[in-house]
């Protein structure tokens, strides 16, 4: 069904780059000399647009729309055409897309110090981003000469509290896990690998990698855990909560297949459960034998999608021996997924964060874990919110992509990205600069850590450790009573 309308002006030379650019098949040349648009092929990738040397193409919303009412709309019809025409499962890529599930994050506003606080300069004061996650000891040891027993549990330091979100190899392209990787030594923080294992070429960067076992076990073996400094149990992710994964055969090719330790052409996919893991008492088995695997010097995360029991999920995760809790909202995105249930599983990951934060220190077991939040991280403003809910960092996917030049076409199961992000076409692939990629992901965290000291430093605070689950710091509007219980924050003005 046609949802764009690719068009030009007069000041179009036909140089033909717009066909060259699309990877969809929207834009082809007609007898060498003349442009075929197919608009229904159109994804709005804005590659036509952007490559075009005279600023003559131009994508709009298709004018034409089935006539609407107040319980179908133009979208809805469409969707019902397409699957009574296929049979097919509506899929699609990136975050949801609930038009009425609030951000929560726009209705909370900083408090700022004035006159009793005094703010401070972060260009003249020293300002601490720096945070250490994973389990903290209930207390401090001394040995028989007084001198402190080291009983620190493996932590990650991060120079900054912001990290990038597990993405697989083979949903999207080498040189974005090349990007992710060397954008992380740089910044001194850690990149993920999602379930699709770790090529060879970037065992050089583990200081500096966080590895993934998932339901499907793809590429996992003894090498891939030691080479990383921690290891994730991927449970659930915000997109999907409840399902697995699906790779597809067209995407599992030359050394996505050697990686995942996929025969070529067949498809990956991950169970929807860990068929070992039915209980917390089986996950505690499963952290135990990672640590053992690792001879107990690796970190081990559980990643979980963020749903409306999370607060006794991560409890019991928490108990499990787990080190660190990841958890993805409603927001997370993907390469692929179900649209149902991308748009209207789960919860937001602010409320997520307040509600396990609140368990955890009722409990007190809060120090037995650290809290990595994810899905809808926009900018630096959403990172600190996310702290003072409770997070100790946050891990960053679709911002992260967009900085490589994604521009949220929600494609990327087709395989076609024009921008080289999310295909394993050679031809395509070559159009991410991994270099260039990296440069970019380390302005735009560098970017985001400059910001966070100045918001910092108005507050009167200089480091990150003294805003972790600092509500007062954060009031609401336009939200109710029982909105405001669960975040934790009292209305603006209280």
């Amino acid at each position: 069904m046609r949802r764009y309308r690719i068009r030009k002006d007069e000041s179009c030379i036909l140089c033909l780059r717009c066909s060259r650019e699309c990877s969809f098949g929207a834009i082809e040349v007609k007898d060498g000399k003349a442009l075929l648009f197919n608009h229904e092929k159109c994804t709005d990738c804005q590659r036509c647009v952007t490559f075009c040397p005279t600023g003559a193409i131009y994508i709009t919303e298709d004018e034409n729309r089935f006539r609407e009412n107040s319980v179908f709309k133009d979208d809805d019809i469409k969707e019902i055409i397409l699957q009574a025409k296929t049979k097919g499962v509506l899929l699609s890529s990136m975050g949801a897309q609930g038009k009425n599930i609030p951000i929560y994050f726009d209705k909370i506003l900083l408090n700022a110090s004035q006159v009793t606080n005094p703010s401070i300069d972060p260009l003249r004061e020293p300002m601490e981003t720096s945070v250490f996650i994973g389990a903290r000891p209930a207390k401090i040891e001394r040995d028989a000469n007084g001198k402190i027993v080291d009983n620190l549990p493996p932590h990650l330091e991060l120079k900054t509290p912001i990290m990038f979100s597990a993405m697989s190899y083979g949903a999207i392209s080498l040189n974005v896990h090349k990007a992710l990787a060397s954008a992380s030594e740089a910044l001194g923080t850690y990149w993920n690998t999602g379930e699709g294992g770790l090529h060879e070429s970037l065992y050089k960067y583990k200081r500096n990698t966080i590895v993934q076992v998932a339901s499907g076990r793809f590429g996992v073996h003894e090498t891939y855990l030691n080479t990383a400094e921690a290891i994730e149990i991927k449970i659930g992710q915000g997109a999907k909560p409840g399902i697995g994964g699906h790779l597809t055969g067209k995407k599992i090719v030359g050394d996505v297949s050697k990686t995942r330790m996929v025969p070529e052409g067949l498809d990956a996919i991950s169970p929807a459960p860990h068929h070992d893991i039915y209980s917390i008492e089986d996950l505690a088995q499963l952290v135990m034998s990672i640590k053992e695997a690792t001879h107990f010097r690796k970190a081990v995360i559980v990643k979980v999608a963020a749903v409306h029991n999370i607060a006794p999920i991560a409890s019991g995760i928490a108990r499990s021996g787990a080190d660190i809790i990841a958890i993805d909202g409603y927001r997370g995105g993907t390469g692929a997924a179900p649209k149902r249930i991308r748009d209207n599983v789960g919860i937001p990951i602010e409320l997520a964060i307040a509600s396990v934060d609140e368990r955890l220190r009722e409990e007190k077991i809060r120090d037995r874990v650290s809290i990595v939040a994810s899905g809808g991280i926009r900018n630096s403003a959403d990172v600190f919110k996310a702290i003072a809910l409770g997070a100790d960092a946050v891990s960053i996917g679709t911002a992260a992509l967009c900085a490589l030049g994604c521009h949220i076409c929600a494609s990327c199961h087709t395989g076609k990205c024009a921008w080289g992000i999310a295909t394993q076409d050679p031809k395509l692939m070559e159009r991410l600069d991994p270099e260039k990629g990296a440069e970019h992901l380390v302005n735009l965290v560098s970017a985001w850590t400059s910001e966070i000291k100045e918001i910092m430093g108005g507050m009167g605070i200089n480091s990150i450790e003294a805003l972790r689950g600092n509500k007062m710091a954060l009031r609401g509007v336009d939200m109710n009573e029982k909105e405001l219980e669960i975040l934790g924050i009292k209305y603006a003005g209280e």
